[in-house]
């Protein structure tokens, strides 16, 4: 039954990137134009295994933010700024199972979708690169990035994937 509701969520989010797919291009290329770009804001989605239709998953999302630093100049003041130029945003839904073989299964399809997802991720990210900023420092990261996790519900499901 875990294989089954598997395979359903990946239908469904195979649907949803292919449509969010189209829009986000889209809007990636109108944004590349005003020199702030993001190739993929929720291009990529993925959920983790649910024991059952009926059981309740918590849900969330982990967004990774890509920033450059740029020159802020104003009258008063100078500084620098972070500009977001790409964001991905992985939505996650985790299962409570009831028995052990359950969790262990479970943990197997969550892991298994979790790494396709982070694959096409880093395909798409290989493949459209003409959005990507000049690297203009000697720093180590000229690319800081932000990770954020936000929660859906109140069940805590960041706990339940051992993240805190």
């Amino acid at each position: 039954m875990i294989e089954q509701r598997a395979a359903a969520l990946e239908r469904q989010l195979d649907a949803e990137r292919s449509s969010s797919h189209q829009t986000t291009a889209a809007a990636a290329a109108a944004a590349a134009r005003q020199q702030y770009s993001s190739s993929g804001a929720t291009a990529a989605s993925a959920a983790a295994v649910t024991t059952s239709s009926s059981a309740s998953g918590a849900r969330g999302q982990v967004s990774v933010r890509f920033f450059e630093k740029r020159r802020r100049k104003a009258w008063l003041s100078r500084g620098d700024e972070e500009v977001c130029w790409e964001c991905w945003t992985v939505k996650v839904t985790v299962a409570e199972p009831r028995t052990e073989s359950e969790r262990s299964k479970v943990r197997r399809a969550m892991e298994q979708t979790l790494l396709t997802t982070a694959m096409k991720i880093v395909t798409f990210a290989n493949t459209h690169k003409d959005h990507i900023p000049p690297i203009t420092t000697q720093g180590g990261n000229p690319f800081p990035c932000k990770i954020s996790i936000e929660q859906k519900e109140s069940t805590g499901w960041a706990s339940r994937m051992r993240i805190y």
